[in-house]
Formats: structure tokens, sequence, C-alpha cells
């Protein structure tokens, strides 16, 4: 009977995070086409302090202001279903992504009806539908590896951080696995995306330098950094939600069962 609560309430558990976490990451991709200026939303002046021969200034994909939520589902799931959850989770959402820009570049190849260009605000509604959705291979490449990589990243450190640290410092394997894994995302998804790419496809006028790479790599990196750090307290208010959902006594088992197949 107890078996059976058990598995019945952590699946439910697992369906609502993973559902979660493969929206946010979708929501992610779609948004990145958008890059902002950090300190013109907040209305401050740019800092523009020369870094790697370059103005650095907060200029970041708006995919920013959901990936630290990811990360941060990929560890809470980490926390009670293992590697294996956090792997299928995302093999499973890298896929749905693939599959949702194929879909999106199929609907742009449609021939637009009059209905759709005399019905909308814009001058040219398909060009402006073409240039949100219609982003280039090497952005999707880039975005997907620097997922799965991160993802892996995430997963190891994770792991290893809490057999030093046992039940105790949630906050340290969650925000530490987190710093690293996106330290390494914000750096190779540009430069697949804006350095590899265009030198392959022989777009050498579209590829930055390296400069631009880090440049922008370190500012989407220092914002991850700061949000991850002010986001340590959902982290202690989601475990607590789950904790109480489940029992301790439920959820200390469900966490063991999680190391038991890491160590196996």
């Amino acid at each position: 009977m107890i078996h059976s609560i058990i598995k019945d309430r952590s699946t439910k558990l697992f369906l609502l995070l993973g559902g979660f976490f493969i929206t946010n990451a979708l929501l992610a991709e779609f948004i990145g086409v958008k890059i902002f200026s950090l300190e013109d939303t907040l209305g401050i002046s740019r800092a523009n302090i020369p870094i790697f021969g370059q103005a650095f200034s907060f200029h970041l994909s708006a995919g920013v202001v959901l990936w630290p939520v990811v990360f941060i589902m990929t560890d809470i799931i980490n926390e009670y279903y293992g590697p294996k959850g956090v792997r299928f989770l995302s093999f499973l959402t890298a896929g749905l992504i693939a599959f949702a820009f194929l879909m999106v570049s199929i609907t742009i190849q449609l021939s637009p009806s009059d209905f759709f260009r005399l019905g909308s605000d814009v001058p040219d509604a398909n060009a402006a539908f073409r240039g949100v959705f219609g982003q280039g291979l090497w952005i999707i490449i880039g975005s997907l590896t620097a997922f799965l990589i991160g993802q892996i990243l995430d997963v190891v450190i994770f792991h290893r951080i809490k057999k030093v640290t046992g039940e105790k410092q949630i906050w340290l394997r969650s925000t530490g696995s987190t710093l690293v894994s996106q330290l390494i995302d914000s750096f190779v998804v540009l430069f697949i995306a804006f350095y590899v790419g265009p030198r392959l496809q022989g777009a050498v006028d579209k590829q930055w330098t390296f400069s631009q790479v880090m440049v922008t790599g370190t500012g989407n990196y220092i914002y991850k950094f700061v949000v991850a750090l002010l986001m340590t307290p959902v982290i202690y208010l989601v475990h607590g939600w789950i904790e109480r959902y489940f029992g301790k006594s439920l959820a200390a088992e469900i966490k063991n069962s999680a190391m038991s197949k890491v160590n196996e």
C-alpha cells in the first residue's frame, strides 16, 4: 500500500516538474531570438568597461530570463529522481525543441493568405513572422548542444557535492552545480552559433570575433550568476513544498533511492 502511494505521488510530481521544465526550455528557445539591453531595461547608464578589447555592456538574449529556472528545476528533479530522471527529461526536451523548430520551419514556407497580410498592423507580417521564429540553423545547433552539455555537467557536479554534504546544504549543491553548468552553457551556444557556424558556412561577414563571443558570454553569465544566487530561497521553498507533499519519511525514501541509483 505504501509503495503504491509513493509511486502514485512520485509519478504526479515527476509529471508536474517535467512539464514545467520542458515548457520553460521551449519558451526560452523561442524568446531567445530577442536581444535586449539590461541597462536600458533598468533605466541605468551603461558601464562600457573595456574587456577583451571591447566595451562591455549587458546585451542579453531574452532566453536568460528563463534558463536559470530550467537549471534550478534540473537540480530539484536530480534531488528526487536522480541522473536517470534528468537525462530522460533533457533528451526528451532536446527532441521536442528540435521537433518544434522543424514544424516552425515548415510553417515559414507556407504562402501567407491575404487575410494575414491585410489583417495585421505590421507592414510585412510574414517577414515579421519569419524574423521572429526563423532562427538560424547554427543557433539551434548551438543552443541544443549547450543545453545538453549544461544538463550533463549539472547532474555530475550536483551529485558529487551531495556525496560530500549529504542532505545538508541544499543551496551549495543546487547553486554550485548551476553556476558551473551555466558558465559552460553561456559560452558554448555563442561560440557555435556565431563563431564556428558562420565560418563553416562560409558566411565570414556574419561571423563574430572571438572578443564579441567572450564579451557577450561574460554578460550572459554574470546575469545568470546573480539570478541563480537570488533564486536560492526559491529552491528551499520548492523543497519544503515537496517534503510536505510526500511527508518526510516518503521524501527521504525517494531521495535515498535516487542516490542509490547514482552509486550503482
